[in-house]
């Protein structure tokens, strides 16, 4: 059972942390989402609800000064883990991921309203409901629901200044991070009895070359440069599969890979450098193909911001971390692609004791989401100042 988050003497980002928390956002968003409306709708803040299954709501006018845009997600990976409260601990499946950085997002968005004593300028609300798996709502917020050539975004968020996305980054403002692609590739050779191999073209041997190319794909003089905050890109193989019979030379085998890009390569570049790449290294009787995972949404590319930009000035003035990578593929690399962009929020993705976000211990400390709104809100009152 939820509960309804306290609104004494303002709103209560705790309450409603434990309360999403305690919904099942890793079946579905309904009740999360749900649980936001009621929070806007009591402080008076009108909110829509797109086809796409954003939450969208707006202080302000874009159009007289600066217009920041609050973006995480409500939706978090299964299973479900239950709600605890252990002293300054919540506890709990998304907790930390990602419903510690959203409450202190909401938090700050309804403290600052630039309509109210002359201020210029907007901040709006955009919550997605599917982070964890194609990013459908986020792809709609810049895209508008179009296609190659006519895509534009939505107009919440179309010609903001600045992003603000909330991952748990244990209170630093994250200013870059790495891509990630996923894809198959494919060696295409010739059947043959194996007692005479040399009739047909061994796809399962050519594996040696192809892995082998793989290893040096990000070497010298081809390899994409080291990013200042990202480092190197990686290249690693995960599943492999070939052959179907024990007395045959195998046609065909595969190799999935993993690439944690970093800027400025994009996925298509990345594709056309690894092919060629493998093609130097494969015989000639074996065919070279390579195809990204299938999915309906563009992949998370690399993005970086300039630690020089007003929001991460913004930030770190009012007491977030130092500008740092974050670890994980974020919906920031749709944003970041529109404005300068700065992931932050409280928790963490691991600690000491091993995994936290996505992982059955969970967890965000009450005393970080407190800081973390405090932080939004004051940076938010310094850019829309």
């Amino acid at each position: 059972m939820t509960r309804t988050p306290a609104t004494t003497d303002g709103f209560d980002p705790v309450a409603l942390l434990e309360s999403l928390v305690e919904a099942p956002t890793h079946e579905s968003v309904d009740d999360a989402r749900d649980l936001v409306l009621d929070v806007l709708d009591s402080d008076g803040v009108d909110a829509t609800v797109d086809d796409a299954g954003n939450v969208l709501a707006t202080r302000g006018d874009p159009g007289s000064g600066p217009h920041v845009v609050l973006n995480t997600h409500l939706d978090t990976v299964p299973p479900g883990v239950p709600f605890e409260r252990d002293g300054d601990a919540v506890k709990g499946r998304g907790s930390c991921d990602a419903g510690g950085p959203l409450v202190a997002l909401l938090a700050g968005f309804l403290a600052v309203d630039p309509s109210r004593n002359d201020r210029s300028g907007a901040v709006t609300l955009a919550l997605t409901p599917d982070e964890e798996t194609l990013s459908r709502g986020a792809h709609h917020l810049v895209t508008g629901g179009g296609g190659a050539g006519d895509a534009r975004p939505v107009d919440a968020i179309a010609g903001a200044d600045a992003f603000v996305v909330g991952e748990p980054t244990d209170l630093a403002a994250c200013t870059a991070a790495k891509g990630r692609f996923q894809g198959t590739l494919t060696l295409r050779g010739e059947n043959a009895h194996a007692a005479e191999p040399d009739a047909g073209a061994n796809a399962v041997a050519a594996l040696e070359d192809a892995l082998a190319a793989i290893r040096t794909f990000d070497e010298p003089p081809d390899a994409p440069p080291i990013h200042d905050q990202l480092g190197a890109a990686t290249l690693t193989p995960t599943v492999v599969d070939g052959g179907t019979a024990t007395n045959q030379v195998p046609a065909e085998a595969t190799v999935v890979l993993d690439r944690r890009s970093v800027p400025p390569e994009t996925a298509d570049g990345f594709r056309d450098a690894l092919l060629a790449h493998v093609r130097e290294n494969v015989p000639d009787a074996v065919d070279v193909a390579f195809a990204f995972t299938e999915r309906d949404t563009p992949f998370l590319e690399a993005w970086a911001t300039a630690e020089s930009a007003a929001v991460v000035d913004a930030l770190v003035d009012a007491g977030a971390g130092a500008p740092t990578p974050f670890g994980a593929a974020t919906e920031a690399s749709y944003f970041a692609a529109l404005a300068p962009t700065v992931v932050f929020g409280p928790g963490v993705l691991a600690d000491d004791d091993g995994a936290v976000a996505h992982a059955p211990r969970e967890y965000v400390k009450v005393s970080d989401v407190e800081r973390a709104a405090t932080v939004v809100t004051d940076a938010l009152d310094a850019l829309l100042d």
